[in-house]
């Protein structure tokens, strides 16, 4: 590999230093570490002046999704025809223009699937159908039987080329390898010739390309150009897969780029790439590919596969979208999506998947719940669309989410994600101290249940611990008149009843009505000194209910109370009794 400045990462062999710091005292562990070999041991690549590292992604690969033949051979209950036919749609639907259906010489539901797509005109002119082989005579002519009718088909001839696979599996040498493929591949064109209004295309792939040497990957993809004569109208496809993950990402990289640089007629091919996800890295393995050169992407929509998986074309897709890329695949409805393949393949997608899972765009710390809900305020306020609001890299109504389920409140909520849900779902905007206040008692609540608070037990919270804080009031207002005496002096009437006591009439002066209520009930024996006052409508229009929130000192301690009623003067009074009655 090409050497560069930069140090390598290794692991401590033998005993640690006793005067090693403490934080590099590692022990060596159990594993057995040494039976594996570095791929750097096994692939010699003459890359020089890599140029992948400064490229950038501008525009979205040509997507192939391989859903209905990789996903589905990997499946415990392979798909039958219903479920595949529902599945097509989909992709359709989505926008995919070339679908991998089947691998038809493997059973006979998959080569009457793929009759099915031919026979019933569920393929749109648009596009193209790709069908998988391996390089065997008698399957490749099934495979042609298989594609018959279809107006634009893709045939993908595929043979292990890598050395363990050529040595254990296939015992065959470079030289037979390399005939082998060029045997399948004058088959192919025979048969294509044959059916001279067709229109069928070819694609190869040298399996486990990763750990297949540099130069007899070019032997093989460029002596098949030369057998297809491949031109830039009728282009050949070169996949070249990292059918088992076994190096970093910018390992894959760097192939694909020399591969990229060295291939021939490189107008007149497709480059392609199939990574899939033993070391977890297939997305980025996909991407640092597409900025070396890779032009087409095969993989399954949530990164169904073989063992670790596939390469997911979801995130794949909407990373680009992330960074202002148009994906060219409509992902605007990501729960059809989502519930869709789950069901065909009768598999589940995690609840944190990245974009489409239950829950990516759900918080609940209480720092993040803070931070997303004063974002989404400030989205509200610009005079653009751009969107910048924090924890959150896409807007989720563009995949079709909503607001509603950002923000969730367990015992590690804050008090912005209660207050972004209460303002939400019931129009309350809680002043800063109450929100503090109310945040202690849902937590409180949410740390003894262990569970979750949804948006309408944080409301009857809310109500029962300000609005209507329990029975054992001590007072209650049965009748109330004010009256503005001179300016800034109002008289306030009231009738109280204090713990179901007989109504007694008291009255007070004051600046405002409210100051004149407080006076009122000190006559009554309670002293009320208003520290903090605000209210609001909770909807829009002249019928809106007022909602007022009041901070009062009752004695060596203060307490919130709130009112609601579409009277503001109502509103504040009952918020002033809350208040009292919590005090109790």
């Amino acid at each position: 590999m090409e050497s560069n400045d930069f140090p390598t990462l290794s692991t401590p062999q033998g005993p640690v230093p006793a005067d090693a710091p403490h934080w590099n005292r590692q022990r060596s562990s159990a594993m057995p570490s040494h039976r594996y070999r570095s791929v750097h041991d096994r692939v010699d690549l003459p890359l020089t002046g890599r140029r992948w590292p400064e490229a950038r992604l501008e525009r979205a690969p040509l997507w192939v999704p391989v859903d209905l033949r990789d996903g589905n051979q990997s499946l415990a209950e392979p798909m039958d025809t219903v479920r595949k036919r529902r599945m097509f749609d989909l992709l359709v639907a989505m926008g995919f223009k070339e679908i991998e259906v089947a691998y038809p010489s493997a059973s006979q539901t998959d080569f009457d699937f793929v009759r099915h797509l031919a026979t019933s005109g569920a393929v749109p002119d648009d596009v193209t159908v790709s069908v998988f082989t391996p390089a065997k005579p008698d399957l490749i002519d099934r495979t042609f039987e298989a594609i018959e009718g279809l107006p634009h088909a893709l045939v993908h001839l595929y043979t292990p080329t890598a050395p363990t696979w050529r040595d254990v599996v296939l015992h065959r040498s470079r030289a037979e390898i390399l005939s082998l493929i060029h045997e399948s591949a004058t088959q192919m064109d025979r048969l294509a010739a044959a059916r001279p209004g067709a229109d069928i295309r070819f694609e190869f792939s040298p399996e486990v390309f990763i750990l297949t040497e540099p130069d007899f990957i070019l032997e093989i993809c460029n002596s098949v150009t030369e057998l297809w004569d491949a031109s830039p109208d009728r282009p050949v496809v070169h996949n070249l897969p990292a059918t088992v993950e076994v190096a970093t990402p910018n390992i894959y990289a760097d192939q694909i780029e020399y591969a990229h640089r060295n291939l021939d007629r490189r107008e007149s091919v497709i480059l392609s790439v199939h990574p899939h996800n033993d070391r977890g890295t297939g997305v980025a393995c996909a991407e640092l590919a597409v900025l070396a050169g890779a032009q087409r992407v095969e993989g399954c929509l949530f990164g169904n596969g073989e063992r670790t998986g596939n390469v997911d074309l979801v995130t794949l897709a909407l990373n680009l979208h992330a960074q202002g890329v148009d994906p060219m695949i409509d992902f605007s409805d990501i729960d059809t999506v989502r519930e869709t393949v789950s069901e065909c393949i009768k598999l589940p997608v995690h609840p944190r998947h990245p974009y489409g899972g239950d829950l990516v765009y759900t918080a609940f710390s209480g720092t993040h719940q803070d931070a997303i809900s004063k974002g989404l305020a400030h989205h509200a306020e610009r005079t653009d669309d751009l969107w910048e609001v924090p924890y959150l890299p896409i807007d989720p109504k563009d995949v079709g989410r909503t607001y509603e389920a950002v923000i969730r409140v367990n015992s590690q909520s804050g008090k912005g994600g209660i207050a972004h849900l209460l303002h939400t779902n019931y129009g309350l905007d809680l002043p800063q101290t109450m929100r503090a206040d109310f945040s202690a008692i849902v937590q409180r609540a949410t740390d003894a249940s262990g569970t979750e608070f949804s948006p309408q037990q944080l409301w009857d919270h809310f109500r029962t611990t300000y609005l209507e804080p329990g029975t054992r009031g001590r007072i209650t207002v049965t009748s109330l008149t004010t009256e503005e005496i001179a300016t800034d002096k109002h008289r306030v009437t009231c009738t109280l009843s204090d713990d179901g006591a007989a109504p007694t009439t008291y009255e007070g002066l004051g600046n405002g009505p409210l100051s004149a209520f407080t006076a009122a009930l000190a006559q009554a024996g309670i002293e009320v000194d208003i520290r903090g006052y605000t209210e609001h409508s909770t909807t829009t229009g002249p019928d809106s209910p007022a909602i007022a929130y009041v901070q009062c000192r009752i004695g060596d301690t203060l307490w919130w109370g709130a009112g609601q009623d579409t009277s503001v003067l109502t509103a504040s009074v009952r918020a002033v009794v809350a208040a009292v009655n919590r005090a109790g």
